[in-house]
């Protein structure tokens, strides 16, 4: 397929102001250029209806209890957000509370965080208009669900933590713009600098709340305020970039004479005491019995352990639980008084256990199938844990464990129901394809079972690589359709630069050692094709953010290897990337350009200026770039749209069909959504719709067939 007309090239420093004619003209003709394109794909529409009516299921996600009341999400199906319930008991009938639907005509406004009070009476949240990282906070009151007149600006990157009066809460924010400096707020790409934590009291302005903590010597800091279960302690976590590494200092809320009201008209911060006070490993607080605390942390231990001190002497720290010689311990909450349940991940498959909180000992192992335990919800208190539970062929379950019990039991408390998908015609398997150094590369392959591997199927791979983030199996509607009705052979590479096996398969893929991540994504490629499942002209590459980054760089690397690539709002100049919005925060994986020896690292790799017209570097004149669609959104505020354009802009010139004797004829084109972000918040008919676009282009691209 020949794309008849190539945009112009516009000039770098115009495509980074969102607010430039050129650039809303530029946007508009790649609008019309990606529909031309889109027209052709002709699964597209079946691809929109049978997305569609696989995705119209009932959904819930873990409930959680404050108070003497629950809470959980519930989607019937095709609403746009989901809906927040509360009940009385797990048997009683349940209200809603919260109906983000009713916030905006077309589903544009979501819930992006919320936090119920301890006793129940109150709940803040804090809402997102366009998928954009800015938040508004909003509070209600529980019982007779109005909402109070308190609104809080400017929020980002923040969590909300009560104090146990129910007096108010913690949270985070940026200092409010200059007036003029912000049109539309998620459009802007300046920096974000100089967090700060604040506490709010209810049924006050904005302007009365106590300025906790700030930094002004390093804008860059990020800081998130916690309340701990016993409501004594405010922890302060103070994160500099990406790496999990962070400072954490406490405050005795017990011990502030007048509390927290004697700083209402003070310019003092709070009296932090620095338990730890470089970024030198990761500190994440489980529990704690007055001053003594358990911790769960990679200091000298890359696939983590617990640990626990007492403030009384902060410099005497042990092992609660050691590390793991080949397990990561992801996660651990404390429940049932004296207990722990604690997660780890192993060779990228799921294991729970009971522990004892106090001695670390193993008391139980909970049987999880191989799949993906994504949320553990209970208190201290409870001796009831609700565990959330998905995989490639498990739309969703949610376990009632009972450790009231003498053996921990164990029942299904709601499973998720996709009329229509029978998972028995499918098969999932796990291989360790080896990388260019040799290293064993960890990949799941679903696929339908009465598959033959003749290398004629159409594969989707998939993978992202970085930020210490794990890839582990999830039940996804649009890849089954894929999987279902193109025969297509859907696969996620656990490379590195990921958690999947602790920090030092983190840092294998970060920094000076990011070209291991595109070594292993190619190699993984290369297995799929070598082991019968596809061809290179069958292959389609997909990832988003970092993933994105992947692709991009992929495509420059090996543009021989692969028939189609989607990349979602990827990081494609990495000589700038540090210098919009929270850019400045992912120097910790990627290094950044105004340091020589970084800057080339950087310069190898970076999608946008690696741009090259293969036939001229090959044996092969007819090699060509693989039919790409780059996806973006206009209030994408973490990796702001200029990536993406810029990216575009440099392919259709350098690749274009204008200039002499180009073989390119695979299309470059780009999706650019509106009043959307980097992804969370989307409305459920936006995604269908994004879905049904970007894998109708892949079936076109990749010559797949519809299969009844």
């Amino acid at each position: 397929m020949l794309v008849e007309t190539t945009p112009s090239l516009t000039t770098f420093t115009a495509l980074e102001n969102p607010d430039a004619e050129e650039v809303k003209e530029f946007v508009q003709e790649q609008v019309r250029l990606t529909d031309s394109v889109l027209q052709k794909c002709d699964i597209r529409g079946k691809l929109r209806e049978t997305i569609t009516k696989l995705f119209d299921h009932p959904r819930y996600e873990v409930p959680f209890r404050r108070g003497n009341k629950y809470f959980y999400f519930h989607n019937t199906g095709l609403q746009p957000q989901s809906v927040l319930y509360v009940q009385d008991s797990l048997e009683g009938e349940a209200e809603v509370l919260l109906d983000p639907n009713a916030l905006s005509e077309d589903g544009t406004v979501s819930l992006n965080t919320l936090s119920v009070s301890k006793d129940a009476k109150f709940l803040a949240y804090g809402l997102s208009s366009s998928g954009s990282d800015w938040v508004t906070i909003k509070v209600m009151c529980v019982e007779d669900k109005n909402v109070e007149p308190d609104t809080l600006s400017w929020v980002k990157f923040s969590s909300i933590s009560w104090t146990h009066d129910s007096k108010g809460f913690f949270y985070s924010r940026y200092p409010a713009p200059r007036d003029g400096d912000v049109v539309d707020a998620g459009t802007e790409t300046n920096a974000n600098l100089r967090h700060e934590l604040y506490y709010h009291f209810l049924g006050t302005d904005q302007s009365e709340d106590i300025l906790c903590w700030r930094d002004p010597d390093n804008p860059k800091y990020l800081f998130g305020g916690s309340v701990t279960n016993d409501g004594k302690y405010v922890l302060l976590y103070i994160d500099e970039g990406c790496d999990p590494v962070n400072k954490l200092y406490y405050c005795d809320l017990s011990e502030l004479p007048s509390g927290l009201e004697g700083f209402r008209n003070e310019n003092s911060l709070l009296p932090f005491v620095k338990l730890i006070d470089k970024f030198d490993a990761q500190y994440h607080a489980v529990a704690n019995d007055d001053t003594v605390f358990t911790f769960l942390t990679n200091k000298d231990a890359p696939k983590y352990k617990l640990v626990r001190v007492d403030l009384k002497e902060p410099n005497a720290w042990t092992d609660v639980i050691q590390e793991s010689e080949k397990d990561v311990l992801e996660s651990a909450c404390a429940v049932n008084g004296n207990q722990l349940i604690v997660r780890y991940l192993s060779d990228v498959k799921y294991v729970v256990q009971v522990r004892d909180l106090e001695t670390g000992s193993l008391q139980h192992q909970l049987p999880i199938d191989i799949g993906t335990v994504y949320g553990i919800s209970a208190r201290r208190e409870d001796t009831v844990v609700f565990i959330g539970f998905t995989s490639f062929l498990t739309p969703g379950i949610i376990y009632l464990c009972d450790l009231g019990t003498q053996i921990p039991d164990m029942k299904i408390f709601r499973e998720i129901v996709v009329p229509g998908f029978d998972r028995s015609g499918f098969h999932v398997n796990q291989v360790f394809a080896p990388s260019k150094d040799g290293t064993k590369i960890p990949m799941f392959i679903v696929a339908r079972k009465d598959i033959i591997l003749d290398g004629s199927h159409p594969c989707l791979l998939y993978a992202y690589g970085g930020f210490n983030i794990n890839l582990t199996p999830y039940f996804s509607v649009s890849r089954i359709v894929l999987t279902r009705h193109l025969g297509a052979v859907f696969c996620i590479a656990n490379i590195r630069g990921g958690g999947e096996y602790g920090e030092e398969w983190h840092k294998a893929g970060s920094l000076a050692k990011k070209q291991n991540c595109f070594d292993d994504f190619i190699s993984a490629a290369e297995y799929l094709v070598s082991a019968g499942y596809t061809q290179p002209r069958k292959l389609c590459i997909e990832g988003g953010s970092n993933g994105g980054l992947l692709v991009g760089a992929c495509i420059n690397q090996r543009p021989d290897l692969f028939g189609c690539a989607l990349a979602h709002v990827g990081v494609m100049d990495m000589l700038r990337f540090h210098k919009f919005t929270i850019g400045h925060a992912w120097t910790s994986d990627y290094g950044c350009s105004d340091k020589e020896e970084e800057f080339h690292w950087l310069i190898k790799y970076s999608p946008l200026h690696n741009v090259r017209r293969p036939w001229e570097q090959h044996p092969d004149k007819s090699i060509q770039y693989p039919s790409t669609m780059l996806l973006t959104a206009d209030h994408d505020d973490r990796v702001v749209p200029l990536h993406s354009l810029k990216l575009l802009a440099t392919m259709q010139y350098v690749l274009s069909t204008s200039l002499d004797k180009s073989p390119q004829t695979n299309p470059i084109i780009g999706r650019i959504e509106c009043k959307a972000g980097h992804g969370a918040g989307r409305p459920t008919q936006k995604m269908i719709d994004e879905a049904a676009d970007r894998y109708g282009f892949m079936a076109k691209m990749l010559d797949a067939h519809w299969i009844e």
